[in-house]
């Protein structure tokens, strides 16, 4: 089982230029021992980009969250308390060992029905697995390539 974030393509690039290093949550999932999350950019990119390996989960008041990771999160302070507003409690994902994939995975074309997730959704190894080959198919390349940037 693995996870499909959804992240807006502002903070996406932050993620890939290694200057965001927490991805903020207002919830969570409830299955924390899941390794891997994949990152889908939304719009307007609407594909899956890359990965990442999780590290610390981070549960604390949006204050304590910003004592901790402002310089982390890729917010300013202003957006990041709009973005927590009216919350007591906030979610913090380190990201570790982020992965840009060489081909990034339109999922549309892999399956019709696919709807993007509003925050995550929970994906199995074996669906993901088959969106992998038939994108190999789809290109005609060489998926298993990829760039890796350490963050």
């Amino acid at each position: 089982m693995k996870i499909l974030l959804s992240i807006k393509p502002k903070h996406v690039q932050k993620i890939i230029s290694g200057k965001k290093k927490y991805e903020l949550r207002k919830a969570i999932f409830k299955d924390r021992s899941i390794p891997d999350i994949y990152i889908y950019s939304s719009s307007p990119v609407k594909k899956i980009i890359g990965k990442f390996k999780v590290g610390k989960i981070l549960e604390d008041h949006p204050e304590n969250l910003w004592k901790q990771l402002n310089q982390y999160s890729g917010l300013n302070k202003k957006d990041f308390f709009k973005y927590f507003s009216g919350k007591n409690k906030g979610f913090a994902i380190e990201i570790t060992d982020f992965e840009l994939f060489k081909e990034s995975i339109d999922p549309k074309k892999l399956n019709s029905n696919f709807i993007a997730p509003q925050s995550f959704q929970y994906i199995d190894d074996s669906f993901l697995q088959f969106q992998l080959e038939v994108n190999l198919d789809l290109n005609n390349a060489n998926f298993g390539e990829h760039v890796q940037v350490r963050v």
